[in-house]
């Protein structure tokens, strides 16, 4: 049988003879980068040569064509005997100028990614030789712990001195890093397996030893102006931490937890939204899936709930601290709005009352975030992305907090009254008009799941708490349909009457479930749903009656959508009288339905005719017959 110490001392040796080779790798590219950036010297003109000029076509950024070589001219003594003829010229080649795909003229930069990929692989495969060592050898019982601690964090300190070494060398900086982040990220899994694994230390001396390690990596990354540093301190340890731990525990989140707070002042004055995006998924994840964890075990563990509302806290102090160096700011809302997200999914293993609580309570401080309010004097009120993200988040909070606090009797009048009241105060906000109409819909939602259809049509019996919910819902409902579609067609005419159509609909329902909810908690399933439905029909004639009013006294270029929508509810409630009221009403409720349905119509008809005939006189000039105003009065429809 093979001795399991010599194949785990061989694998270690591997893992190292790797990590040295990768490292060798990267710098001597890093070398040859350096020396390949470096430009060739230009050659040095024979004496007495000059370089022939550019035609006057050529731009100056184009390079010249090669043209016939410049030669130099040596005059000679003619003979004593003969005329002095012409001097001589004795041609003397010249260079020809360097061609410009010449390879020493391609920039190395472009394959600076080949360093850099060697080194990030050289990270991964030193820790996860760090992992074997302190995983699998104290699984097998091999070596003594305190060799196995000893090891790391000898490993640790070794790397992060060559690494100092490494950074004060010409084209030294990729390595320097790489070596930077694996001596870090070795010696914060080495405190978190003293803490786990060997409980050397209590947890709570672990995380501040996790934090100052922690803290120290990304100072020295921000020292050095690399945000890949921190990268790769950050994004192993997510990936690996969970191994030495065996899953994800409420020690391993506290230990993500140090390490975000560390990192965060790091972040101050650097546009780093890479490294803001690490280290919220370095706390996020971890707790997400403890969350989900408890959730299918049913328990409930305070110390996870408390950890979901510190994650949120730093979300929170990170989108203010970094919003007025960060250009990118619809990346640091949403990176702001994953990081709070453990606070509205904490329901799954805390009391509804608490969870509540706590998304009601980032709702609110979302939207003091958002509207500035005079508390936050930072330039994150300024930023159009970033406000409107928060803005949605804090309602997504405040809709969780209703729907876990609430059943849906209380939820329905709650959200519509939301949504009236975001609709009036937020008119001029886009971002608000759509959030009124978000809540009004799922406001909706539950309204029909407490006051269905069947109910108006058939007579049937409700608990009074359940009805009397009902009539408050419906009165919010009318008045959050008339809200919305007044600031709607305010801020965007070009709608056109489709929105009143559909608040038209949303109000003949809400009016009828409310009278007829109101006759059978006063009257009972037999007279009082009649009593309900006559009222509904005489409610609509009315509503009828009113809108044409409003047509007659608005100029003749207005007044067709209230004309339109006034004749449409005479239809509806003709329609409704003579199919259901005819046939479901019974007795004298039929009875007084008809005559006061057209007692309506014929008055309304009538005061419709008059009314257009005073409007018609007073548009004409003094002088000119009434009688054309008649006229004109008759021609109008009623």
């Amino acid at each position: 049988m093979t001795d399991p110490h010599a194949v785990l001392t061989r694998l270690v040796a591997d893992f190292a003879a790797l990590s040295g080779q990768f490292a060798k790798v990267s710098r001597d590219l890093a070398e040859l980068d350096r020396v390949l950036a470096v430009p060739p010297a230009a050659p040095r003109p024979y004496p007495g040569a000059y370089p022939a000029p550019y035609p006057a076509h050529y731009p100056a950024h184009h390079p010249a064509p090669y043209s016939a070589p410049v030669t130099q001219t040596t005059p000679t003594a003619p003979p004593p005997s003969s005329p002095a003829p012409a001097p001589t010229l004795t041609p003397t080649p010249t260079a020809p100028p360097p061609d410009p795909a010449a390879p020493h003229h391609v920039s190395a930069r472009s394959e600076g990614w080949v360093g850099k990929a060697l080194a990030v692989a050289g990270v991964g495969v030193t820790l996860i030789g760090v992992v074997l060592l302190l995983v699998l050898a104290a699984q097998a019982g091999i070596l003594r712990p305190e060799v196995r601690v000893g090891a790391g964090a000898l490993l640790a300190g070794a790397l992060v001195g060559a690494a100092v070494r490494q950074n004060a060398r010409p084209g030294g900086q990729v390595g320097a890093v790489a070596l930077a982040a694996t001596g870090v990220a070795a010696a914060y899994m080495n405190v978190i397996a003293v803490s786990t694994i060997y409980h050397w230390l209590p947890a709570a001396a672990g995380l501040v030893l996790a934090a100052v390690i922690g803290g120290g990596g990304l100072m020295l990354a921000r020292r050095w102006d690399s945000e890949h540093l921190g990268l790769l301190v950050l994004v192993p340890l997510v990936l690996l931490a969970p191994i030495i731990t065996d899953g994800i525990t409420v020690v391993l989140i506290g230990f993500m937890l140090a390490l975000g707070a560390a990192s965060l002042p790091v972040q101050l004055g650097r546009d780093w939204i890479w490294l803001h995006a690490a280290r919220t998924a370095s706390v996020t994840l971890p707790i997400l899936g403890a969350l989900l964890g408890a959730s299918f075990a049913q328990d409930r563990v305070p110390a996870l709930t408390a950890a979901c509302g510190i994650a949120a806290v730093l979300a929170l102090a990170a989108a203010l601290l970094l919003a007025p160096t960060t250009r990118n700011h619809t990346a640091l809302g949403l990176l702001t709005a994953a990081g709070t997200l453990p606070v509205l999914c904490v329901s799954w293993a805390e009391r509804p009352a608490v969870s509540a609580l706590m998304a009601a309570a980032l709702s609110a401080a979302l939207l003091a975030m958002a509207a500035g309010a005079g508390l936050i004097r930072v330039e994150l009120v300024r930023t159009g992305p970033l406000r409107r993200i928060l803005s949605v988040w804090a309602a997504v909070a405040a809709l969780i907090a209703v729907t876990v606090a609430f059943d849906a009797p209380v939820a329905a009048p709650v959200l519509l009254a939301m949504a009236t009241v975001v609709a009036v105060a937020g008119r001029h906000d886009r971002t608000a008009r759509w959030i009124a109409l978000g809540f009004a819909v799922v406001g909706g939602l539950y309204y029909l799941g407490v006051a269905p259809p069947y109910r108006v049509l058939r007579p049937i019996a409700v608990a009074a708490p359940t009805a009397v919910a009902v009539l408050i819902a419906s009165v919010l409902l009318i008045c959050c349909v008339v809200a919305i579609v007044w600031t709607w067609r305010a801020h965007v005419p070009a709608a056109g009457p489709l929105p009143w159509l559909g608040a038209a609909t949303v109000l003949l329902y809400a009016v009828t479930t409310f009278t007829v909810t109101a006759g059978v908690l006063a009257g009972g399933v037999g007279g009082g749903f009649f009593a309900g439905h006559m009222a509904a029909t005489i409610c609509w004639i009315g509503l009828a009656a009113a809108l044409l009013w409003y047509a007659a006294r608005r100029p003749r270029a207005d007044r067709a959508m209230p004309l339109g929508g006034g004749l449409a509810l005479v239809a509806a409630a003709v329609a409704k009288l003579f199919l259901f009221d005819l046939g479901t009403l019974d007795g004298i409720f039929r009875v007084v339905v008809f005559i006061v349905v057209g007692l309506v119509l014929l008055g309304t008809g009538g005061g419709y005719a008059r009314w257009l005939t005073h409007a018609a006189g007073e548009s004409h000039p003094a002088g000119e017959s009434r009688g054309t105003g008649k006229h004109q009065a008759d021609n109008e429809p009623v």
